[in-house]
């Protein structure tokens, strides 16, 4: 009987990628590295023993990513991707911690807030333009380089850790596109006094490929093992954890470096295309291939769509009125252009 449930239903998230319609030829709307998938990776994704379950308990790839990291593997939380994490951590702080409010980045990706919702905790946007500081019952978000703009708050993520750390707040680093950072700008050490989620399918180029792993601050093992026991049995697969163990070596990173400079040529291009269009483009406030821009007056996103070219609107985001574009090869870029310049 379903006369005794409660049942609060959630507005859908808005994503990038496929929407529903036929696949477009040619999509800047995820953040997903364009310059291919990275070889190291993909050939152990594709040699990963699908007859198997993968260990329920992850011990192996726990061991490799938390010496990749300088950490225990005690410290290190195997998850379903990004996404499932944020809502399993959410749930957690929420029953276990009694953090009353989720502290998002606006604009800022829409999982923290869904997650704090489906959790029944307030959700509290933080951004430029509405500053706060950290308390001591909440659960502090921050996406490092941020999405849809790629921004960084450079040495003022240090400040930011001190500041939830002075305050007791529960604070989480979201790193899925710190592998993708034009920079290669690492993290500041005070990051390691934070929960850091790392989740490197889109850095690889194989965003299908579900997985991903947190690592907690030294002192958290207890969270950690409460974590596990609230994940379902053998939430990542097997193409998942060769994915994360094959990221975590030399050979991947030195691909992905050179990958970098190729969607930084990419980027650039796209983003000088744009203005010539008659677009205000963010690229110069972007450290990832990714950036917003802002379509003149007459722009039908649904036309172009039509023609096979796919653009992410971020209103959904907190940032009404602009577009997240990614970097794109020149087949896609030539196109993109073509299309505007033909309205």
């Amino acid at each position: 009987m379903v006369s005794r449930w409660s049942l609060p239903v959630l507005a859908p998230l808005a994503h990038g990628g496929p929407d529903g319609a036929a696949l477009a030829r040619f999509d800047f709307s995820t953040n997903a590295s364009a310059a291919g998938p990275l070889p190291t990776v993909a050939a152990a994704v594709a040699a990963a023993d699908r007859t198997r379950y993968p260990d329920p308990a992850y011990r192996a790839v726990r061991e490799h990513l938390a010496a990749w990291h300088d950490a225990s593997p005690e410290r290190i939380v195997i998850a379903g991707s990004a996404s499932e994490f944020i809502h399993r951590f959410t749930q957690l702080a929420a029953r276990s911690r009694r953090v009353r409010r989720a502290v998002v980045p606006c604009p800022g990706y829409g999982e923290y807030a869904a997650a704090a919702q489906a959790a029944g905790i307030e959700v509290v946007e933080h951004g430029a333009e509405r500053p706060r500081a950290p308390a001591a019952d909440d659960l502090w978000w921050i996406t490092e380089p941020s999405s849809p703009c790629g921004a960084t708050p450079g040495d003022g993520l240090a400040t930011s850790i001190e500041q939830a750390q002075a305050a007791e707040a529960l604070l989480a680093l979201d790193l899925a596109y710190q592998p993708l950072r034009l920079d290669a700008r690492a993290l500041p050490a005070l990051a390691a006094r934070a929960w850091r989620l790392w989740s490197p399918n889109k850095s690889c180029g194989l965003p299908g490929v579900r997985a991903a792993y947190a690592i907690a601050p030294a002192g958290a093992e207890p969270v950690v093992r409460a974590l596990q026991s609230g994940a379902p049995s053998w939430v990542a697969g097997v193409e998942g954890v060769a994915m994360l163990r094959a990221f975590a070596s030399d050979a991947a990173q030195a691909e992905l470096a050179a990958q970098r400079k190729l969607l930084h040529a990419w980027r650039d291009r796209l983003a000088a295309g744009l203005r010539a269009a008659g677009w205000q483009a963010r690229a110069a406030a972007s450290v990832t291939p990714f950036f917003v821009a802002r379509p003149p007056p007459g722009f039908c996103a649904a036309a172009l769509r039509r023609d096979g070219v796919q653009l992410r609107d971020t209103a959904s985001m907190g940032l009404p009125g602009w577009m997240r574009l990614a970097a794109q090869p020149p087949q896609a870029i030539d196109a993109l252009l073509g299309a505007l310049g033909s309205r």
